[in-house]
Formats: structure tokens, C-alpha cells, sequence
């Protein structure tokens, strides 16, 4: 087995990007990287870091003492100071450098040279001044969980609070492959993502000029068979190969249960969703032949698919989607019914009796279903 190869930044540092997505398994040292290339950027120039996350508790208390840890353990700390500090201090949502002095005594450096940012309390940050932040570190932007409304909203607004009027700000968002329909790339026009192939880096450009690089991180079959630890997570079950293989993350849903024809369909209804258009089919049918004795009894269930083609009838179909329109049949969210029949459309979904064309289709319908209930 080789030795374990983990991620540097140097490929997307080339791209020269504003913004740099890094996309990838858990645990390849995006993060390290990140702050290894921050703390030598404030070393070097007096460039401070920005360290960003969801939530304030993602980094209080020992999550915040532990951040710089394994920088310190591996003696980067004293590497890229020359010597001059060898650990880090966390105090107060900010982390100063650290030594020991001749008495044994532990003294910090007077200034932070990192600072934390919680999007969900950006309002309590608006008054500060960051002038000599350069580099932000975004870590963990992509969940499985729930995001907030107008998200990427309030991120950019973070972002205004500690870029003011300067250019010279260098992004970095780091995700685990988690979930690819992420609200973020659709705010930032990132169109291939769910299309990248591993060990990839694509570059968008937008209007006004940005320039945003995108990595999907090399997988291990690229990088190498496997990690010792892998043996941790060898169990049946394709939702662990994110963490062993850097794969997108995937939920198992319930495929069709059974053939039926389109005499089985008694109606249509759409979901539209981050560019995705599915097509749901309603379908009654008997029981006869299906489970090998006779029976008069009927079963009625929706199975979804991918819609390959447009809608056909847009101003009359039953459409379910985040965008807002004035239309009497397009409806917003799925789990608030206002009609006798989204109330049963509602209902199959209230008693899992759902089924999808394959695990993706069911991603889409999940991240939908999440948005839903924000919206409630």
C-alpha cells in the first residue's frame, strides 16, 4: 500500500479564483490544507484569517481549542514561524499563536491572527472591522441538513462585513460530498458540479467578472487502494463509500414495487426543483397476479421519474416548485396542501407510499421535501 497521500491546494491556488469550492471525502485534509496556507499567508503578508461555519457551536469550547491542533502536533506551527511561536490559543471565537517562554510559562501573541464567523449570527458582526482578513475559510457549507432561507444571502452579507471595500480577499468553501444538490451552486451559477468527474477542477467566470474555481477532490482509487482506517467502514451499505471513496452521498429509497401500464396512471402532477423536473404518476391498480393469489383489492401509490422533455401543458399540470408563480395549478410547497387535491397528493408522501426511479431521483425529492418544511 502506498503512503496515504492527502489534498494540496496548489492545483486550484493555479486557477488564481476569488472563489475556490473544494468538494471532496472526509478527512483528505481540505481543511488542514486551508489553514496551513492561511496561517503561512499571515506569516508572510500579516493576512488574517476568516473561519466560517453554520452554526457558532460548530466551533465553541473544544471544537474551537481543537481547530489548529494537528497543525500544531505536526510542528507547522514553528515551521512557518520560524521557530518563533509553536502552538495556538483559542479564546473568545478568535485563536493567537502560542509559546512557551523561559519560565514555562505559556504567553500568547497580542493580536488574533483568526477570527470566527457564524453565518447564523452575522447580524452580531456587521459593526466590526476586519481590514487585514484575506483569506475566508467557508468550512462544511454543504449539509445533509437543513439550510436557511436565502442562505446564500446571508453568507454574502457575512462576506460584505469582512471584505468592505477591499479586492484582494481570497475565498475558500470546503464541503464533504454529502449532497450535490446543494442551494449554493445554484446561487453561484455552478452548473457542472453534479457532472464532474474526480480529480477535476472547473472554472466559471460570472458576469461581472469573477472568476470561481470548483475541485472535486481525488478519490481513492486515484490517490490510492485505500486508508488503514477504511477497515473501520467495510460494511454493506453504499452511503459509507462518501467516506471511504469520496462518492456523493446517497440515501437508499424504495424503487417501483411492482409493473404496471399507463391504463394503471389516474393522473400526473410535476416537481420542478434546482433545475431538476421530475414526473410523478399516481397509480391504481388491483392486487390481481401481483403477489401470486387472487384478490380483489386495489393499490394505489406515486412513483417519480426524471420528465426528459418539457411540460406539455404548463398552464394546466399540477407543478409543485420553489419558484413563485402566479399560476392557479403551480404550488410552492408540497407538505401545505390548499386544495382538495394537493391534500392527496400530500398524502402519499405522509404514508410512504412513494417509490422512485432510481437513489438520485430520491435525492431530488428529499432536498425538495427539506425546503418544504422550512417554508412551513
Amino acid at each position: 500500500m502506498s503512503e496515504v497521500k492527502y489534498y494540496s491546494l496548489a492545483p486550484i491556488l493555479a486557477k488564481k479564483a476569488k472563489y475556490n469550492v473544494i468538494i471532496g471525502m472526509r478527512s483528505n485534509g481540505k481543511t488542514y490544507a486551508c489553514l496551513k496556507h492561511g496561517l503561512e499567508e499571515y506569516w508572510k503578508h500579516g493576512s488574517e484569517i476568516a473561519y466560517l461555519r453554520r452554526y457558532r457551536e460548530d466551533f465553541r469550547g473544544k471544537r474551537g481549542e481543537q481547530l489548529f491542533a494537528s497543525l500544531v502536533e505536526n510542528n507547522e506551527i514553528s515551521e512557518i514561524t520560524n521557530g518563533e511561536w509553536t502552538g495556538v490559543k483559542y479564546y473568545s471565537y478568535r485563536w493567537y499563536l502560542t509559546k512557551e517562554d523561559d519560565n514555562g510559562d505559556i504567553i500568547k501573541s497580542d493580536k488574533p491572527f483568526c477570527y470566527g464567523f457564524s453565518i447564523s449570527e452575522m447580524e452580531h458582526d456587521k459593526s466590526v472591522s476586519y481590514p487585514s482578513v484575506r483569506t475566508v475559510i467557508f468550512d462544511e457549507f454543504i449539509t445533509r441538513q437543513y439550510y436557511f432561507n436565502d442562505e446564500f444571502v446571508i453568507f454574502c452579507n457575512c462576506l460584505s462585513t469582512i471584505i468592505r471595500l477591499r479586492t484582494d480577499v481570497t475565498i475558500f468553501m470546503l464541503g464533504n460530498t454529502v449532497n450535490k444538490y446543494c442551494p449554493y451552486f445554484k446561487e453561484m451559477g455552478l452548473k457542472h458540479v453534479d457532472n464532474m468527474e474526480p480529480g477535476t477542477i472547473d472554472t466559471y467566470k460570472t458576469v461581472g467578472g469573477l472568476r470561481i474555481a470548483v475541485e472535486y477532490c481525488a478519490t481513492q482509487e486515484k490517490q490510492r487502494k485505500s486508508r488503514p482506517s477504511d477497515i473501520y467502514f467495510s460494511f454493506d451499505n453504499p452511503k459509507l463509500e462518501m467516506i471511504t471513496g469520496g462518492v456523493w452521498e446517497l440515501d437508499i429509497y424504495p424503487h417501483l414495487p411492482c409493473r404496471y401500464t399507463p391504463a394503471d396512471i389516474i393522473f400526473n402532477y410535476f416537481i420542478d426543483f434546482d433545475s431538476q423536473l421530475l414526473q410523478c404518476e399516481i397509480v391504481s391498480m388491483s392486487t390481481d397476479n401481483i403477489f401470486g393469489e387472487e384478490s380483489t383489492s386495489q393499490i394505489c401509490f406515486t412513483y417519480i421519474h426524471r420528465k426528459t422533455t418539457e411540460l406539455k401543458y404548463p398552464d394546466q399540470d399540477i407543478v409543485f416548485s420553489t419558484r413563485y408563480d402566479p399560476r392557479p395549478n403551480w404550488f410552492r410547497n408540497i407538505r401545505r396542501p390548499v386544495c382538495d387535491v394537493d391534500r392527496r397528493i400530500s398524502s402519499f408522501f405522509h404514508d410512504y407510499k412513494v417509490f422512485y426511479q432510481d437513489n438520485e431521483v430520491g435525492e431530488v425529492v428529499r432536498n425538495y421535501l427539506i425546503f418544504c418544511q422550512k417554508d412551513m
